[in-house]
């Protein structure tokens, strides 16, 4: 699975001019299954993601994740965002191949997995519709992006 993450002061996802997902200081996480992922690997991405230190301490230096945003156990957003153009093959021609992303049914099945574990494990948790024509709006905060990656085989 994938995760391209950013840190961010505020996120939205509309779909049809309303709001169905919103943050303020957190993560936007865009969100894509790859053939071959299963539960597994989407629960080793998930722990990476809550884990991944990308929010600066006292010192400014990136020690904090997302589950201790400030320092005194207060934890940030988390937008979780369906999209499976990350698993484009872009390797050659000028139009992408989507062969390496996962079925529509897994696709939703994995990322429906990953934010019910999310919302188990997190306190605030939000999410784009699996699927819908989404307008995503976010202020990125640095800019801070990162990509995360688990293989099927390195679960």
């Amino acid at each position: 699975m994938i995760a391209l993450i950013q840190r961010v002061l505020e996120a939205a996802v509309t779909v049809d001019g309303r709001t169905v997902g919103a943050i303020g200081p957190g993560l936007l996480a865009l969100v894509c299954a790859e053939r071959g992922d299963t539960e597994a690997s989407a629960d080793k991405l998930l722990a990476k993601l809550l884990g991944y230190r990308v929010f600066s301490d006292e010192a400014g230096k990136m020690n904090r994740s997302v589950s201790s945003l400030d320092g005194n156990g207060a934890a940030g957003g988390l937008l979780l965002v369906s999209q499976f153009t990350l698993a484009a093959d872009t390797n050659s021609g000028t139009r992408p191949s989507f062969t390496p992303a996962a079925s529509p049914a897994d696709g939703k099945r994995l990322f429906d997995h990953f934010v019910t574990q999310a919302r188990a494990r997190h306190p605030i948790v939000q999410t784009g519709e699996f699927g819908a024509h989404m307008r995503v709006s976010l202020v990125n905060d640095g800019p801070v992006t990162f990509w995360l990656q688990t293989r099927p085989d390195a679960v």
